[in-house]
């Protein structure tokens, strides 16, 4: 294994999965930093589609915490949703199977909280050899300090520490298609 094939995304090898970005657990959250999620995972949920890659959408606790925001879960439409108690994803049996699936090796990680349900689940797709990329402005936590200190633990686990601008434009290649017309505009 080369180490572009650990830090370079492509697009016939990622799927993006957004971890309970719910209603309620919003409410929680620094108004600021919860608006740079929801643009940033938009972003990533509409070149997805643009770019035929799969999406998996989780919900932690719905009866808690409602459900997917209404503007993600309208770009997320297509995608396959799951309910889960476990707060790692991997502890859901048909997120599992969903994610085995795709047959893709390199998963793209956006959503809430960052030191729990975010931290868990990339340790356990780690553990499952799989390459893991969490984009650092579409994760979040209530606090600063737990966000940073999940975004450490899970560099030191393998996980790569990326950006939404970085996803995108490693997703795309080159410059001048129309796919690059119509995607670079989400990010000016």
């Amino acid at each position: 294994m080369t180490i572009k094939d650990s830090f370079f995304l492509m697009r016939d090898k990622a799927v993006l999965v957004v971890i309970d970005v719910q209603e309620k657990l919003c409410v929680a959250m620094d108004e600021a930093v919860l608006g740079k999620l929801v643009k940033n995972t938009g972003i990533l949920l509409e070149s997805a589609a643009e770019l035929n890659i799969p999406v998996l959408v989780t919900e932690q606790y719905v009866k808690g915490l409602g459900a997917t925001l209404p503007e993600l879960k309208e770009k997320a439409a297509a995608a396959p949703c799951f309910e889960k108690m476990t707060f790692s994803c991997c502890g859901s049996p048909e997120f599992v199977a969903a994610l085995k699936s795709t047959g893709r090796s390199q998963v793209i990680i956006t959503g809430m909280e960052t030191h729990v349900c975010v931290l868990q689940t990339v340790i356990e797709l780690r553990d499952a050899g799989l390459d893991v990329h969490v984009v650092k402005d579409a994760v979040m936590s209530r606090s600063k300090q737990n966000w940073q200190t999940a975004i450490q633990v899970m560099t030191l686990a393998g996980a790569v520490p990326t950006c939404t601008e970085s996803v995108l434009f490693q997703l795309l290649g080159v410059a001048g298609t129309e796919e690059f017309k119509k995607l670079s505009k989400l990010v000016r």
